[in-house]
Parts: C-alpha cells; sequence; structure tokens
C-alpha cells in the first residue's frame, strides 16, 4: 500500500508507517499518530553493558524495516517534528530476519551465540520480554524514536486534510493517548 496508486481500493492506511522521502513521492501522510521508539537489547547472559560495547557485533533487525535502514546508516525520516537520527553503532555484522520475532529468538541462545544484539521498536521488546525471553534493554536512551503515519493515496488533498483533522482531534482530546496507554501501557503518542 506505500508503493500508492490505489486506484480507489482503499480510503487510508494505518500500519505503522514511517514517512519517508521515497514513499512521499507516491502518497501523502496525513499526520503522524504515534511515535515508535527504537532500542538495542542484548541477551540478560551478555557482559556488554553499552551501546559503544555493540560496535563490530553481529546486530538483528527485521528486514526491510527502519531498524534495517537505521542500522546500515541510511534512514531518512520525512518529519519535521522528527528529530534528527543519529547513528550510534557501527555493526561489525547485520543479521536481517522475516519478521520482528526472529531475532528475540536467536538472541534468547546463550550470549553471543547467534546475535550479539538486536534492534527493534521497544514495544515488540516489552512483548517479548513479557513472553519471557531473556533478554534485557540497553541503557542510554532511544536510538531513534520512528515517526508513524497515516498514509492516503496521492492526489486528493481534501481528504488528506480531513484525516488530517481527526488525527488532530484525537491527539487533541487524548483519544490516542488512551489507545496507546491501553494497548501498551505506555503513551507513545506524542
Amino acid at each position: 500500500m506505500t508503493g500508492g496508486h490505489w486506484h480507489g481500493r482503499w480510503d487510508i492506511m494505518v500500519g505503522s508507517a514511517t514517512p519517508t522521502k521515497a514513499r512521499a513521492q507516491v502518497v501523502d501522510f496525513a499526520g503522524v499518530y504515534y511515535y515508535s521508539p527504537y532500542v538495542f537489547v542484548v541477551n540478560k547472559g551478555s557482559s556488554i553493558q553499552t551501546r559503544a560495547q555493540l560496535d563490530g557485533r553481529k546486530i538483528g533487525v527485521e528486514t526491510g524495516t527502519t531498524s534495517e535502514d537505521y542500522i546500515r546508516r541510511h534512514l531518512e525520516i520525512d518529519d519535521p517534528s522528527a528529530p534528527p537520527v543519529t547513528y550510534s553503532v557501527t555493526p561489525g555484522q547485520v543479521r536481517t530476519y522475516a519478521n520482528s520475532m526472529m531475532p528475540f529468538d536467536d538472541l534468547r541462545l546463550k550470549a553471543g551465540v547467534r546475535l550479539d544484539a538486536v534492534l527493534a521498536p521497544e514495544q515488540t521488546t516489552m512483548r517479548a520480554i513479557r513472553s519471557g525471553y531473556p533478554i534485557r534493554i540497553l541503557p542510554g536512551g532511544y536510538a531513534f524514536r520512528e515517526p508513524l503515519t497515516v498514509i492516503t493515496d496521492k492526489g486528493d488533498p481534501a481528504w488528506t486534510a480531513r484525516i488530517r483533522g481527526v488525527i488532530a482531534a484525537m491527539k487533541a482530546d487524548g483519544a490516542l493517548r488512551a489507545i496507546a496507554l491501553k494497548w501498551y501501557g505506555k503513551d507513545y503518542s506524542d
């Protein structure tokens, strides 16, 4: 759907899409509705304590995602409200996985067996921790915060503006905050 040219098949897309420069050429961004913070995660038994210790190590990411773009140092977020992306880790090897949980499956093995760390959304990491994965988030804050937007097909500015208004109203009345708290236990709406 992020390729645009929907030909009337869909009206909007709401599905954790990052506004990027490439996507801006084929779809419109109606508005950011939440921010997904990305964290570096290691096995609980790992001796790694800081991000600096990840340089030269094996880092796992979900393929085709902003985590892969970030670790390969070519993430280009197209949102003026997003802070600039700064890179803090130079991996030795990047291993990609078909879905968001597969890197955690390799990380939960003994520290360093297949991976030294994973870069993933905080929400995904917390789900793995609640599911019993022996992992921990490295201290030092977020690697980056990914704005996630509602997308409309290019060519209907009135429709995009209408959706933008709905998102703004949901931010103003606290609806987006309430949804984030209900599903994540944390406010990711701002």
